[in-house]
């Protein structure tokens, strides 16, 4: 330690601990750990990590701060709004303990990049929120024999586990495409801002991976790796799940580092080109010129309400079964964050072709700000 006193003032509740002393603390400043996503999961993880006196931290994620964030990712304020999230979080994690070093990705995490980003790392923490980059991380983990804690939150209940680690009699590693061999299409599982997030879960959930990913740095107690952990909010219950290795999910990860970067996850996780997406202004001339009709696709329980435009409202599932039947010339599509509609408008772009399809870029959050 550079300063023995100060720093074992700092560390000295934990050090104390049975198992864990100076020789545990050692093992956390001279480790590395890089968070991708500084959001909701990613904050609270980062903080403790910080705190704990983890020896170097990277910060990756190219998002800026808004104000839909500050319910849940309390590690920013409301001057906080519009900069870098990744630029941010360091200058507060260096306030809350200088002793360590920050280094900032502030860029996307992409197949091209993602070598590059994790390679001097101990261990990897996904904070993110969509299958694209999930199965990124994953298959560069696996590549790079790196572990990689996961966390996953929607609504009211949260998940986490650790990846990449032998458990077991077999030693096995499991790794996400173990519990997801095939990735659900776009738009098939709302994130957070579709679905909603009390925000209170993701602290919770971020704890939990901050502990796991002590315990794997201390040498502490038993990991999650080959176990799926999931915690209810309203009903505090807790669940621990086995995972079990999929026949084909080594298979499906890229075998070289070559083909990884060359493959294209949004392909694979069904992400539609957005050159379907229009703006508030592009429907505004839509509307003026007539012939259109504008359906709300969420589900019917979802608020806001949408009101000041006539529309019908036919949930994704619904639409999806039923024949189409439109009459207008012109389609927009509209749900909550803009995934749905995309989802809509190349579905019905397929179904019929002698009709413009749009879908609304933002949705109904896009509108309120």
């Amino acid at each position: 330690m550079n300063n023995p006193p100060a720093s074992y003032q700092r560390y000295q509740r934990q050090t104390i601990l049975p198992g864990f002393g100076i020789a545990g603390q050692y093992k956390l400043l001279s480790a590395s750990v890089l968070v991708i996503g500084a959001g909701g999961l990613g904050c609270p993880v980062i903080q403790y990590l910080a705190a704990a006196g983890v020896g170097k931290i990277g910060i990756a994620d190219y998002d800026t701060v808004s104000l839909t964030n500050l319910h849940r990712q309390v590690l920013y304020t409301m001057d906080d709004i519009g900069k870098p999230k990744a630029s941010v979080a360091a200058q507060r994690l260096q306030a809350l303990n200088p002793e360590n070093n920050y280094q900032v990705f502030d860029e996307a995490v992409t197949p091209a990049s993602i070598i590059h980003i994790i390679k001097d790392f101990d261990v990897i923490v996904d904070g993110t929120d969509n299958f694209a980059t999930r199965y990124l991380i994953n298959d560069a983990c696996v590549l790079m024999d790196k572990p990689l804690v996961f966390g996953a939150v929607s609504r009211f209940e949260g998940q986490v586990t650790v990846f990449n680690v032998p458990s077991g009699l077999q030693g096995e590693s499991i790794h996400y495409r173990d519990l997801f061999p095939h990735p659900p299409q776009d738009g098939e599982v709302m994130n957070c801002a579709e679905s909603g997030v009390l925000g209170v879960l993701p602290a919770i959930i971020g704890s939990l991976m901050a502990n796991e990913v002590i315990k794997l740095l201390a040498g502490l107690g038993k990991p999650l790796s080959g176990t799926l952990l999931s915690y209810n909010a309203l009903t505090n219950d807790m669940m621990q799940w086995k995972l079990q290795k999929h026949s084909e999910s080594n298979k499906l990860v890229p075998p070289t580092v070559s083909a990884l970067r060359q493959k294209d996850y949004a392909w694979e996780c069904g992400i539609q080109s957005n050159d379907l997406e229009i703006d508030t202004a592009d429907l505004d001339v839509l509307l003026m010129a007539g012939n259109v009709a504008l359906i709300d696709v969420r589900e019917m329980h979802e608020t806001p309400v949408l009101r000041g435009w006539e529309h019908r409202q036919i949930p994704l599932g619904t639409l999806m079964q039923d024949e189409m039947d439109f009459t207008s010339a012109h389609i927009v599509f509209i749900c909550q964050s803009g995934k749905r509609s995309l989802t809509a408008a190349n579905w019905a772009k397929e179904k019929c072709k002698d009709k413009k399809f749009y879908s609304l870029r933002g949705g109904v959050e896009g509108l309120k700000a």
